[in-house]
């Protein structure tokens, strides 16, 4: 697949470049390559991230980073059996709990609540950070979710860093996971607070807390695009009118010319 000449590599993790020392320079330089274009696709793209991927799996297999990178891209395209196997892969290799969250939340993928459940309580979970630790908790809600235990779901969500008040890269996430299960559950009043508590957070919308909260107070959104589209076709409505009125009184003129012309052949014979 095609690279845009301005990637050339340099751009990657400084610890996923370290990695990639073991391979000679250039193949290594083709794997960075690909590898950037996976991380720069895999949000906007993930069909083509994943495409990419493969091309990096194929030259260096025996990779961690590239591993994990191949995990990523086919998760993002929902490809829970593949990307659960390259995730135990790159665990393998590195012996890092790291991937833990992301691999149960496959196992929710692949329809097995029952075990990403099981994974919550592994002693792998302890010796996760706490970012991990909040993942972990968001999928086994999900789990519990998935099993229709939607009460169990609101308690795993109640933790220290759910009343925290401080702001962290997941807190925005965890709030809205907990509005989202009050929601469900019934309990409007909770869920709206806990949905404005989530927009409080989401500085870089992350989620769509705010268009809950909206729809929860009744806010309808118009889109400007649609109200230009509805105003043309009233505009061509209107022209059209002007033309047939134009039409009708061009018909008329002429239908007034033809009743005089016999008139004034009667008044040349007189």
């Amino acid at each position: 697949m095609p690279i845009p000449p301005e990637v050339t590599g340099d751009e990657i993790d400084p610890d996923v470049r370290q990695e990639l020392m073991s391979l000679p320079k250039t193949l290594a330089e083709d794997v960075a390559r690909n590898l950037v274009m996976v991380a720069q696709l895999i949000d906007e793209d993930p069909e083509r991230a994943y495409d990419y991927s493969r091309i990096a799996l194929r030259l260096a297999s025996r990779v961690a980073a590239v591993r994990e990178a191949a995990g990523f891209a086919a998760y993002a395209t929902q490809k829970y059996s593949e990307a659960l196997a390259e995730f135990r892969a790159a665990r393998r290799m590195t012996g890092s709990v790291e991937l833990w969250p992301v691999m149960a939340d496959c196992e929710r993928g692949l329809g097995r609540p029952e075990r990403a459940l099981a994974m919550a309580g592994e002693p792998e979970v302890q010796k996760l950070d706490r970012a991990g630790q909040v993942e972990m908790r968001l999928v086994a809600a999900g789990a519990r979710r998935d099993m229709d235990q939607l009460d169990a779901a609101i308690v795993t969500l109640q933790s220290p860093e759910l009343a925290s008040s401080a702001h962290h890269p997941w807190t925005a996430r965890l709030r809205y996971a907990y509005a989202d299960a009050l929601l469900a559950a019934g309990r409007e009043q909770e869920a709206r607070e806990w949905f404005a508590k989530a927009v409080e957070a989401d500085k870089d919308g992350s989620t769509d807390a705010s268009d809950r909260l909206a729809e929860m107070d009744g806010v309808e959104f118009v889109d400007a695009l649609d109200e230009s589209d509805d105003e043309e076709p009233a505009a061509a409505d209107a022209t059209a009118d002007e033309d047939e009125d134009e039409d009708t009184a061009e018909l008329a003129d002429e239908a007034d010319e033809a009743d005089e012309a016999p008139k004034a052949d009667e008044d040349d014979k007189n």
